[in-house]
């Protein structure tokens, strides 16, 4: 296999990389890296001896023909500024940034490029990651990306027009859900006195546990809703606050975040609009 090349080390660099070393996707000899900050790189290359530390990151795409993006959408410009002597018509770029639109990454650069936007779940080698498609991408390279991911996740295809939605579904999800439990936890705590330790593992192991009949399909959302509350019962009179708060909640949610997308891209617009040709 040939070197694959991740540009940036940060929080979900890392994740991408030790998940797929973890799940044997990669192995360490597979991998070079580059970050701004090389020390971090460095960090990740003691953890798994092997690996490989670009010095820059053209350096790094002159050694890689595959290259995934792993960096804040601000530093595009100057980091395929970097990068662009080395890239042909042979490399494949792979960015997890969903502000960066694909046709914006092919007018700068003469490669095939893709978007893969992963989840915190997937360190886990669960959940789903996201894939969008450029137009040179091939069929080889698309069955590659989604063979790799494979490992850590069930890649599925989406549009642009639904990357905002299914992102904040399967990728900002996982916070979404963390403060709903961690909100439960607080107020069981200080309406029943119980410990905050002994509710956070409650809490903990009823997720786990709902995890696993979701995923063996034992239940669907609905149906495990309904099996748990019985007509009268004291689930049901639980219910009734929930049923009267949330309902438009999650609404609220989604145009904030698709507000928020359009503004980032607006932005980079902007941004890139005023970069030298």
């Amino acid at each position: 296999m040939d070197k694959i090349g991740f540009i940036g080390t940060g929080s979900m660099g890392s994740i991408l990389i030790e998940s797929l070393l973890s799940a044997k996707a990669l192995s360490p000899g597979h991998i070079i890296v580059s970050n701004r900050t090389p020390a971090k790189a460095e960090q990740l290359a003691h953890r798994h001896p092997g690996l490989v530390v670009a010095k820059n990151n053209l350096e790094l795409a002159k050694a890689a023909k595959i290259l995934l993006l792993c960096v804040k959408p601000m530093e595009y410009s100057v980091m395929l500024e970097q990068i662009s002597p080395a890239l042909t018509p042979e490399h494949l770029l792979i960015t997890i940034t969903s502000p960066i639109k694909l046709e914006q990454l092919e007018a700068w650069v003469p490669s095939a490029v893709a978007r893969v936007v992963p989840s915190i779940t997937n360190a886990a080698q669960g959940g789903v990651c996201l894939c969008e498609f450029g137009v040179r991408i091939q069929d080889e390279q698309r069955q590659f990306i989604r063979a790799l991911f494979s490992h850590i996740s069930t890649p599925i295809e989406v549009t642009e027009p639904f990357l905002r939605v299914t992102s904040d579904i399967a990728s900002c999800g996982p916070a979404f859900l963390s403060y709903i439990l961690q909100q439960m936890i607080h107020d069981a705590v200080q309406e029943t006195g119980i410990s905050e330790e002994a509710a956070t593992y409650l809490t903990t192991q009823m997720v786990i546990g709902m995890a696993e009949l979701l995923r063996k399909e034992a239940f669907t959302l609905p149906t495990l809703q309904k099996r748990v509350c019985v007509p009268g019962g004291v689930t049901g009179e639980g219910l009734i606050p929930l049923q009267n708060g949330i309902p438009g909640l999650f609404a609220e949610v989604f145009r904030r975040t698709q507000a928020k997308f359009a503004e980032d891209q607006e932005m980079l617009e902007r941004y890139w609009s005023n970069q030298p040709s």
